[in-house]
């Protein structure tokens, strides 16, 4: 007969050998670390491709902010062509008989999330809009429309102004 604790004297449980005790508890931290590492790789990568759509989102937006205030420059009324003195210009322009909307709505900067865009003024008339984010833009490469926007790195320098000819903001 045996005196003392039989667990601490060497006793293995049936079936299993003394060498391989914990055995399970590494193979289960193993593959909670491995688990952990493969959500992270797919969060950063979730975190990227919205970044992205985001980016898309400013380029729509941005030439459609581009497009109308062309339309209110370019339909002035009389000789003196006008930029608008505010965004809100662009959905009711009042210069003529029947008001024009050069904008179907005001639209959200889709980096801040808010209704405030940067404007870039000549005098007290809006020639574009820029988003207000300092954040890092992901694309570099751009479509010919979009061409003026290579090589900027924030999207607060991205900014969305009609060329028109004989016209430089």
């Amino acid at each position: 007969m045996r005196s003392g604790n039989a667990r601490h004297a060497g006793y293995a449980a049936p079936g299993h050998k003394a060498g391989q005790r914990g055995f399970g508890y590494l193979l289960v931290l193993f593959a909670l670390a491995a688990l952990g590492l493969s959500l992270a790789g797919t969060g950063q990568m979730w975190h990227t491709t919205a970044q992205r759509e985001k980016e898309a989102e400013l380029l729509f937006v941005g030439n459609q902010y581009r497009r109308a205030i062309a339309s209110y420059y370019q339909q002035s009324p009389g000789a003196a062509k006008q930029f608008p003195s505010k965004l809100e210009d662009l959905l009711d322009d009042t210069r003529f008989p029947t008001p024009v909307r050069h904008l179907r709505q005001l639209y959200r900067d889709p980096m801040t999330g808010t209704l405030e865009w940067g404007l870039v003024k000549v005098g007290d008339r809006i020639v574009g809009v820029h988003s207000r984010s300092d954040g890092s833009a992901l694309k570099t490469s751009f479509a010919q429309r979009d061409a003026a926007l290579v090589g900027q790195l924030h999207y607060a320098a991205w900014v969305f102004s009609p060329s028109l000819a004989g016209v430089s903001p």
